[in-house]
């Protein structure tokens, strides 16, 4: 039987979370019941909501317990098979955690296949999986947008906002990122084809964003909160939308429910913008539309990526902790195993 490495919560964070906030636990897997499949691992995502997660607070979906396995998204390989559904072989995605395998019924609805045509085992937890889909329907669901309009994302080398400025300039917009270091914002402009990045590590954030939109900002997408959400507050046009898919700068405080949200700065202007928390569930019935569109892109060299890759599950936490910080360029995995069949 294969060995199965999960990776718990140990006890909930106060502040960053600690390694004693994780604990593994190694196990035989068990033999499979009929309509069952064993998935080895490949690669798994890390992602800044699965910090909200290990809160015990009110959210728009139930906090891990403690023992719980760390929440989470995988590809992997089915390397046995007691369903009609999948052969031996098969890629398939599967939102069930921090673990080497997994032993999934077939019908479950958090196990999906993978097909290569859309893009590699890698790119379906990030380009074209649950980032990629947050970023085509975040934008065109909720920001609304419009040729000839400015867009500001924050985080915009990262996994999601990566995309939403690529799918940006092919709507027509006038695309302004936001991201940490010259590096970064070199390549969200000279790779990706941003108009303009700002790097809000070098200071003067408001006036530089000022400068780079002339014409203010009709969509802002959310990702990061705090003194970047008061830069872009009041260069919001009448009419602008904001999108709120997360703000990871307060995730590590240690009292989130008295932390200063985009909520509370938007609700401060004189005119309030239409914005909204949103989540990619909300359209789980045309997944497949948003991976498609994103692999045809990607195919017609319209849209370009990175991944940050570590590796092995033992060092998951510590690069869960760098992607909060921002310490990756591009899409956070981990490669747990290699993409053999065996």
């Amino acid at each position: 039987m294969a060995q199965n490495t999960q990776v718990l919560l140990a006890k909930r964070p106060h502040g960053e979370p600690s390694d004693d906030c994780f604990d593994y636990v190694t196990t035989e897997t068990p033999a499979l019941a009929d309509g069952q499949v064993l998935i080895k691992v490949v690669w798994l995502s890390l992602d800044p909501y699965m910090r909200g997660r290990m809160n015990d607070m009110k959210s728009y979906v139930a906090s891990l317990a403690i023992g719980d396995v760390m929440t989470g998204e995988s590809t992997g390989i089915v390397v046995e098979s007691k369903s009609d559904k999948y052969q031996v072989g098969d890629r398939v995605a599967a939102h069930m955690g921090w673990q080497t395998f997994i032993v999934a019924d077939a019908e479950d609805p958090r196990l999906m296949p993978v097909n290569l045509d859309n893009g590699t085992l890698s790119a379906h937890i990030g380009v074209v999986g649950m980032p990629g889909r947050t970023a085509y329907f975040g934008l065109s669901e909720v920001g609304k947008p419009v040729a000839g309009e400015t867009l500001v994302v924050a985080a915009a080398s990262g996994a999601v906002g990566s995309v939403v400025g690529q799918i940006a300039k092919l709507k027509g917009l006038r695309a302004v990122g936001i991201a940490g270091g010259p590096e970064k914002c070199q390549y969200v402009k000279d790779e990706l084809g941003f108009d303009e990045c700002i790097d809000y590590k070098a200071g003067n954030l408001a006036e530089k964003l000022k400068r780079a939109c002339p014409d203010g900002i009709d969509v802002y997408f959310e990702n990061v909160g705090g003194d970047v959400t008061r830069a872009v507050a009041p260069l919001l046009n009448a009419g602008a939308r904001v999108p709120v898919c997360g703000y990871v700068s307060n995730y590590n405080d240690e009292d989130m429910a008295s932390a200063v949200t985009p909520f509370h700065i938007l609700k401060e202007l004189d005119e309030v913008p239409e914005h909204r928390f949103f989540v990619v569930t909300e359209w789980h019935d045309r997944w497949l539309e948003a991976t498609e569109q994103l692999g045809a892109w990607i195919k017609e060299g319209k849209i370009k990526y990175r991944e940050s890759v570590g590796e092995g599950i033992e060092n998951a936490p510590e690069l869960f902790r760098g992607m909060l910080k921002g310490r990756n360029f591009g899409k956070q995995l981990v490669r747990i195993a290699d993409e053999s069949v065996g």
